[in-house]
């Protein structure tokens, strides 16, 4: 962390006159059905989902910065976006899902809002004591193939090709994705992933959602997959629907913003219609 520290106090003084801008859209969760598939991109990582009237964010980040909290400020990159909605625009979260610690998808001021005793949090091995666990109804690790149950949801965590680590020393943290079973419905979110064939076979009975990520692969390609990778992989997880997340959002490596996105469609095809929620704040339903 402290080596990190002089390379963060400089990209933060650097960034400290860039606005953030607005969304485009601005998602109704409040007009959702409670039967369904609901689905809305806040931004980076976190989506909010809503499936058969079961409320569940991902990875939620709604800091100003992804970083190290020192104080009253954090050392980190700054959005781009802000989210598409503010903490207090979200509906109850009956479930918050976390795929790894890294700081730009384990926030911890913005999980000590989401704190309720109507939350159950599902997360990786070794990554709980990060979290006030006595705030939340219930807090569960889950590793590589393990299932644990949440009200109406089976979640099921899967190997991805990613690490761990908050910071250098603790390498022992999980990281996962997960499979997410409610009714008759069946998501899978990625977390973070280089590529991996490990999405292979898993939606045998069918994914209707595979939420992926398609940034920060310029030149991290041994952490971030690509969105041609991206793209394949949900093919091989049978997902019908493709929602992209990881972009837009942050500057984390060196691609141009709307590349992966432009590069996503472009491997997609025929097949773009499949592709979801291009830009943050958008929504979409399958009922």
């Amino acid at each position: 962390m402290y080596q990190a520290a002089p390379r963060l106090l400089r990209q933060y003084t650097n960034e400290l006159k860039r606005s953030v801008a607005d969304p485009k859209h601005v998602p109704q969760p409040l007009r959702w059905a409670d039967k369904g598939l609901f689905a809305a991109w806040l931004g980076h990582s976190t989506t909010l989902l809503k499936i058969d009237g079961f409320t569940i964010l991902t990875d939620p980040v709604f800091s100003v910065r992804a970083g190290i909290h020192l104080g009253p400020i954090t050392l980190g990159v700054k959005r781009l976006v802000a989210p598409a909605l503010r903490l207090d625009e979200l509906p109850p979260i009956d479930l918050v899902l976390l795929s790894h610690a890294h700081m730009d998808h384990f926030d911890i001021p913005s999980l000590r809002r989401l704190e309720s005793p109507e939350t159950s949090v599902v997360t990786a091995r070794r990554t709980s004591d990060l979290l006030h666990v006595g705030q939340f109804r219930s807090v569960q690790e889950a590793g590589w193939g393990e299932e644990v149950r949440v009200g109406p949801a089976t979640i099921r965590a899967i190997e991805v090709n990613h690490w761990g680590a908050r910071f250098r020393t603790d390498t022992y943290r999980g990281y996962n994705g997960y499979i997410i079973e409610i009714g008759a419905y069946r998501v899978l979110f990625g977390g973070d992933t280089a590529d991996t064939d490990k999405f292979r076979g898993i939606g045998r009975s069918g994914i209707h959602l595979a939420i992926l990520p398609i940034g920060a692969y310029d030149p991290w390609t041994r952490f971030h997959c690509t969105p041609e990778q991206a793209w394949r992989m949900a093919g091989e997880a049978n997902a019908d629907l493709f929602l992209p997340v990881h972009h837009q959002t942050f500057l984390l490596s060196r691609e141009p913003v709307i590349e992966p996105m432009e590069r996503l469609c472009a491997a997609a095809g025929s097949g773009s219609d499949r592709i979801v929620l291009r830009e943050i704040g958008q929504e979409f339903s399958l009922t």
